[in-house]
């Protein structure tokens, strides 16, 4: 097994397998989108967290839908053992009913959706993210939010909300309102992926003493062009970010094996700072 940080209860492994290309979600084009779509029948899901337990990650995070709840099911019904992190999903119209429906799947945490969030914030009304939280708490389940934006870590932190960890996206997107890609499909073609940003995301993932999970470290595919960008990637965010942080990283296998690419680089570049 990869090193793992500790969440909640649990150990997980600073490299978690992210959700969004198993949902079609790409935030690169609607050609890629359809890709990922085409290739992840539920077998090749199936074959996919298989993979990724066999390279030493042992935690997938996922959006909390019905299709990616029927993924996680069937895996633990043939006798896989990865953990499910999930994030609600926010095009249901009662949150507090999809965080039901997701704790009976059995995860290890949930997490708010950082465009909600983040639109919550721009609309005045970040405080209701609080009364989420809450809900997950009173299932027993490890709570979180997701957000793009570094000030909204900060404002939970000052107001101590019951947060067990942040979902923090290394590139803000949500610099205004946004929809979101399960909502709009092509939302994210008017995102932008400033140098800055990860620095200034990553300063706050330090200065909180609670797990943050950096995600969106190679800016949605743009910063994969080659190994050696995709290696500078992950040696950046593990510069970083807390020794008690992890990176949540999309995987798409179609071309190659991406779970044993990534998990080779975490396990060099933790054990290279352990050293």
């Amino acid at each position: 097994m990869l090193p793992t940080i500790r969440l909640g209860n649990h150990d997980v492994t600073r490299l978690i397998c992210g959700g969004n290309p198993i949902s079609g979600i790409s935030h690169y084009s609607s050609e890629m989108d359809r890709d990922m779509l085409y290739y992840y029948t539920m077998p090749r899901l199936q074959e996919l967290l298989d993979e990724c337990w066999r390279q030493g990650i042992n935690t997938v995070q996922t959006r909390g839908d019905r299709h990616t709840m029927r993924m996680y099911l069937e895996h633990r019904e043939n006798g896989g053992r990865m953990q499910w992190i999930a994030q609600t999903a926010s095009e249901f119209a009662d949150i507090h009913a999809n965080i039901d429906q997701i704790c009976d799947f059995e995860p290890i945490a949930i997490y708010h959706h950082g465009t909600h969030t983040d639109n919550s914030w721009h609309e005045g009304k970040i405080d209701q993210v609080a009364d989420y939280l809450k809900s997950i708490h009173d299932r027993g389940v490890a709570a979180g939010i997701g957000t793009h934006i570094p000030e909204v870590v900060a404002y939970a932190e000052e107001h101590s909300w019951e947060t067990d960890f942040y979902m923090c996206c290394f590139y803000n997107l949500a610099r205004g309102y946004k929809a979101a890609p399960a909502v709009e499909r092509h939302a994210y073609e008017e995102e932008r992926y400033p140098e800055g940003d990860p620095d200034r995301m990553t300063a706050v993932m330090r200065e909180v003493k609670k797990p943050c999970l950096g995600f969106k470290l190679m800016a949605a595919n743009r910063k994969c062009g080659t190994p050696e960008s995709v290696r500078a990637a992950f040696e950046y965010a593990f510069a970083n970010i807390k020794p008690t942080d992890g990176v949540v990283v999309g995987m798409f296998p179609k071309y190659s094996n991406q779970p044993a690419e990534n998990a080779k680089h975490v396990a060099e570049i933790v054990g290279a700072k352990v050293g």
